[in-house]
């Protein structure tokens, strides 16, 4: 097990700072694909969450697009794990005996790790403008206690390896050659 390194200082980062690129599960061959957002377009009012989307795969060549207009999030833990945009399976997910660890891409499973891993995690000033509700403070009970994080860090340690490498323009499983 890693050692807890020394401090976290919370980003104040949201969901919504991950979603220019969305990992999940092609719906035509079952394996890495990418959710990435339409250049050019920055969505109703500049709004860059509500731009248009594209999910490519580039395994399979599958393309689909979705305008973002409506996003669906995961309600609780009890509902599958999906993309906002698609409702497909995210990629970037584990199993624990605890419920599902997940995130929306690598830096968003990074920011996850350091969090989990440190001994101290610092929040803003309560008396700081801005958000209050952030993506850490938001995570569920079981992934903030010190009990549990050999277990978490493992998991998501798990989830980085099985991130798609891709090599000369062809998607290879990391580890595979």
């Amino acid at each position: 097990m890693d050692t807890p390194t020394a401090r976290f200082r919370d980003p104040r980062s949201t969901v919504y700072d991950f979603l220019d690129l969305v990992l999940v599960r092609c719906p035509g061959c079952a394996g890495a694909a990418r959710v990435v957002r339409v250049p050019g377009d920055e969505g109703p009012g500049g709004r860059r969450p509500f731009a248009a989307r594209r999910l490519v795969c580039g395994g399979c060549g599958a393309s689909r697009k979705c305008d973002g207009t409506r996003l669906t999030f995961p309600r609780g833990a009890a509902g599958p794990v999906t993309d906002p945009y698609f409702g497909r399976p995210l990629w970037l997910r584990a199993e624990t005996r605890h419920g599902t660890l997940w995130a929306y891409n690598l830096d968003h499973l990074d920011l996850i790790r350091r969090f989990v891993a440190a001994s101290l995690r610092e929040r803003a000033p309560w008396y700081d403008t801005g958000q209050k509700m952030t993506l850490v403070a938001r995570l569920p009970v079981w992934v903030k206690r010190a009990g549990n994080r050999g277990e978490v860090l493992r998991a998501l340690d798990r989830m980085h390896a099985g991130v798609p490498v891709e090599r000369a323009g062809a998607p290879v499983e990391a580890g595979g050659a």
